[in-house]
């Protein structure tokens, strides 16, 4: 099991937890994180679909895990026992995410997180919450439970569940 320290939080900041996925660097609020695992560790009992990668259970609880690396990048993956998954406590759900890699947890000022460049207007995603910089990184700051209600309808549409 991976050990990411969060420092304590400072008034007026907020913590997401960094990760990789397809060569960008993305974040998504701390407080949604469970815990973090590597494949192996998960005792999986059904494997199969694209985007939902199987069925897991991790402390007793039966989750869908969800490999991001195909939902976001499209490519296909290829299982490494060691790939790392954030277990995520949704509103609605326990599930595991499948990325690239787990970075750290960062603190970010209002002021440091800004509108995604071409994102506002009519072509808005409701599931990006901004560009946030800091220490010359940037992360793409996803809200994960809107972004974990987007159900595929068909091919080039999406539809919120």
């Amino acid at each position: 099991m991976h050990s990411i320290e969060a420092s304590a939080i400072l008034p007026g900041h907020t913590r997401f937890l960094s990760f990789q996925l397809g060569g960008l660097e993305y974040g998504l609020d701390f407080s949604k994180v469970k815990e973090l695992r590597v494949l192996k560790s998960l005792e999986r009992f059904a494997s199969d679909g694209e985007i939902i990668s199987g069925v897991a259970v991790s402390r007793g609880v039966i989750m869908p895990i969800v490999d991001m690396r195909v939902a976001m990048t499209g490519r296909q993956s290829v299982p490494d026992p060691l790939t790392d998954v954030i277990i995520l406590q949704l509103s609605n759900c326990v599930m595991g995410m499948v990325v690239d890699g787990v970075t750290d947890v960062v603190s970010l000022e209002n002021a440091q997180i800004r509108a995604i460049p071409g994102a506002e207007g009519q072509c808005a995603v409701d599931y990006l919450i901004g560009l946030g910089e800091c220490e010359g990184r940037r992360l793409i700051l996803i809200d994960i439970d809107k972004l974990m209600s987007i159900r595929r309808v068909d091919e080039g549409s999406q539809q919120v569940a």
